[in-house]
């Protein structure tokens, strides 16, 4: 069973990889994707910057997975110690 922590690691590694390739790729700059890539990110930051502090761990896994995946076309995993990507 992941950890809070764990989920929170995987989020903050996905998010990192989104920046990453949003700022090197300038095949992103305005295009369909990017647009539903920032709405999903944006909801998930929005989520979590709520003003009493509460957010759910799952929509943030979700937003930032599907963001994740509309620029990667695979599916980061986490297992206990290392990341994998699994392709679809």
């Amino acid at each position: 069973m992941r950890t809070k922590q764990m989920r929170l690691r995987r989020i903050q590694h996905l998010a990192h990889e989104i920046m990453d390739k949003m700022n090197k790729d300038n095949e992103y700059t305005d295009c369909p994707t990017s647009k539903i890539v920032i709405d999903n990110l944006s909801r998930a930051l929005g989520n979590l910057a709520g003003p009493f502090g509460n957010y759910s761990l799952e929509y943030l896994e979700e937003k930032v997975d599907k963001a994740h995946y509309l620029l990667f076309k695979n599916k980061l995993i986490m297992n206990e110690n290392d990341y994998y990507y699994q392709y679809y």
